[in-house]
């Protein structure tokens, strides 16, 4: 249309858009904008939708979601730096991270959003001959675009082509300081050293929110101690007579591990191991020592060795709820573990290299830790060399060991 103005007016003789036309030009331009981005179904997502609280039921992580979504919302209205999410599964990471692309979009903003893991795929795809889009020409997209959201960034079972391709686009935007969302799952320090600086970066350069709580999930699942357990194995209950069968030296001996497990789990400081035979009450202290801490609002993480190994190779099946980084971080990192019955589990090389990693990582940041096992120091040296060097330390490792006759033996013969 045109405008009836006199001869001489700028706007004489010029083509003006109408309402209606400018309009749709904005939904058109808005449309194109969401092809773009690859959000597909997830183009409902927005911060006016979002529960405050979260996905996750602990209020600590109900406070760091809220955190989280509020600098989400600033980012998204000034996309200017690196936000970088971290957190469990399940704790909104890509939620927050898929709303950030939505209102880049209404602001007319050039967003791409992709997980991680395809755009590896998409990569890899490109090389073909029959690719709609050349290979060059997707990686120029992945590293120039205004605003790039990576989500879901790991490293775990990746190959050295994939490590680099990731370090190439993340290296390139990095430099050039270019808008960028990452979510990644667990912590930044399961990334390798290159990585992790980028996506640190420096107070005026990246903001890091963590997500989630990351043991929150595990106590009230793989990692909680049987309320059953917890009722029948408590201190008051522990015997230190040991039975009609024990002798003296042992009932003191039973009477010095109650009395040295519940100094423990006031303020658990080192490692206490137990040790000694089955049935002499090993596991039921080491119980007590996890309710006493429970009872204080503290984390545990308790688990019967063998069935750990279990849950860590379960991670790695496509239908697992929790995935391997993020059970293996929250075993590394929760205020108190609990591993009973040490060295009954298969040895193979990988139950006793995740075993080993584990015993390094805890006793090297001296994390309460609290081992039961029915082998010698010598047994284990033989069986177990490495984990046992650790366990002889001193310094960190309260060696305790239990003699007392098999309560079960007696129980069954009166």
């Amino acid at each position: 249309m045109t405008r009836r103005v006199h001869i001489g007016h700028p706007d004489f003789g010029q083509a003006i858009p109408c309402v209606c036309q400018e309009n749709q030009d904005d939904n058109s331009r808005i449309a194109a904008l969401r092809r773009y981005s690859n959000l597909g179904a997830l183009s409902r997502i927005s911060f006016t939708n979002t529960d405050l609280d979260g996905p996750l039921p602990d209020v600590p992580s109900q406070q760091l979601f809220a955190r989280g979504m509020a600098t989400a919302a600033k980012f998204a209205e000034y996309p200017e730096g690196w936000l970088v999410f971290t957190g469990p599964s399940a704790s909104g990471k890509t939620h927050l991270a898929v709303a950030i692309a939505n209102r880049c979009i209404e602001r007319n903003q050039a967003v791409f959003f992709i997980v991680a893991a395809d755009l590896l795929d998409h990569l890899r795809a490109a090389y073909s001959p029959d690719s709609p889009v050349s290979y060059d020409e997707l990686f120029e997209q992945v590293r120039n675009v205004p605003v790039l959201i990576l989500d879901d960034l790991s490293l775990t079972n990746a190959t050295s082509w994939a490590q680099e391709k990731l370090f190439q686009v993340i290296n390139h935007r990095y430099n050039n300081a270019l808008p960028t969302v990452v979510t990644v799952r667990g912590p930044l320090q399961r990334l390798d050293d290159g990585l992790r600086t980028r996506l640190e970066g420096t107070a005026d350069t990246a903001t890091v929110a963590q997500l989630g709580n990351f043991n929150s999930r595990l106590i009230q699942g793989i990692g909680e101690v049987r309320a059953e357990m917890l009722q029948r194995m408590t201190f008051d209950i522990f015997d230190t007579l040991g039975g009609p069968d024990a002798s003296p030296q042992q009932q003191e001996s039973l009477d010095q591990a109650k009395h040295t497990s519940e100094t423990f789990a006031a303020d658990p400081d080192g490692w206490l191991l137990l040790n000694g035979p089955r049935g002499c009450g090993k596991t039921h202290l080491a119980v007590a020592i996890a309710g006493e801490r429970l009872r204080h609002g503290s984390q545990v993480f308790f688990a019967f060795v063998p069935t750990l190994l279990d849950h860590l190779r379960a991670t790695f099946s496509p239908d697992s709820p929790v995935g391997y980084d993020e059970l293996f971080e929250q075993i590394n990192s929760v205020p108190l573990l609990v591993l009973d019955d040490l060295g009954a589990e298969s040895s193979t090389a990988w139950a006793e290299e995740k075993l080993y990693q584990i015993v390094v990582h805890r006793h090297e940041a001296r994390l309460p830790t609290v081992i039961t096992t029915v082998s010698t120091i010598e047994e284990l040296e033989d069986t177990k060399s490495r984990i046992a060097s650790r366990l002889v330390d001193g310094i960190v490792v309260n060696w305790l060991p239990i003699s007392a006759p098999n309560y079960r033996d007696q129980r069954r013969r009166n």
